[in-house]
């Protein structure tokens, strides 16, 4: 199965040097899986001639906001619901989350209670999850066609699956500690000092993105969630 990887920003250099840009992370955490990968940097303006280039999609992380005023932002919008519109899986994480909200007719916004930083507990599907976010930005307004199926004490809307369309996810299971260790390097003046140190302290404890990444891939493969 190709994914196409839809790439709307570029890992901070410290976690580029630790782990890879965006599209590693991705394809080392579905190495388990029998996929192979195509990456567009549509943040560079980098798009694919249509939906038909791979047989599911997935939209990474970006600094950028959704609702900013950026030219890959509408284009990656229509993207988005081409894609659903040709039945073909798409899978978003963080501000690839938030965009697919957005496309769809939801609301994204700067979350008036500031940042999720580092390993955080999810509740998703009556299972505990425990993975890395670093986000300020969330979906506060559902598109009708989405389910929440995923949440946290600090953020409402986790993950969100549209049935037979899309699956959703505000933290990044791509990220581990390795990964937070240079954002913490190269970003952590924008985030409040006990956010960093509660992601310090947590940076040995376990996490599952694995159980998540092989969520992630049997929604690929089937388009359904459970």
């Amino acid at each position: 199965m190709k994914i196409g990887i839809l790439q709307c920003g570029h890992a901070a250099p410290a976690v580029q040097e630790a782990v890879g840009d965006y599209h590693f992370m991705y394809s080392s955490m579905f190495s388990a899986h029998d996929f192979t990968f195509q990456t567009y940097s549509v943040v560079d303006m980098e798009f694919p001639n249509g939906a038909s280039n791979a047989d599911g999609w997935l939209i990474s992380g970006s600094k950028h906001g959704a609702y900013e005023d950026h030219a890959f932002i509408p284009l990656l919008e229509d993207l988005i619901r081409t894609i659903a519109d040709q039945g073909l899986p798409l899978v978003g994480v963080c501000f690839g989350h938030q965009i697919i909200a957005q496309a769809f007719g939801g609301k994204v916004e700067k979350f008036n209670a500031g940042w999720a930083v580092g390993r955080q507990t999810y509740k998703i599907d009556g299972d505990e999850y425990q993975l890395n976010a670093w986000h300020q930005d969330q979906v506060t307004r559902l598109p009708e066609s989405a389910t929440r199926v995923g949440t946290s004490a600090f953020c409402e809307n986790a993950m969100l699956y549209y049935e037979g369309k899309a699956l959703t996810i505000q933290p990044h299971p791509e990220f581990d500690a390795r990964a937070v260790a240079g954002l913490l390097e190269t970003r952590a003046d924008t985030v409040p000092q006990d956010l960093q140190t509660h992601a310090r302290d947590a940076l040995q404890e376990p996490d599952d993105n694995q159980k998540m990444g092989d969520r992630l891939a049997y929604f690929f493969k089937t388009k359904s969630f459970t």
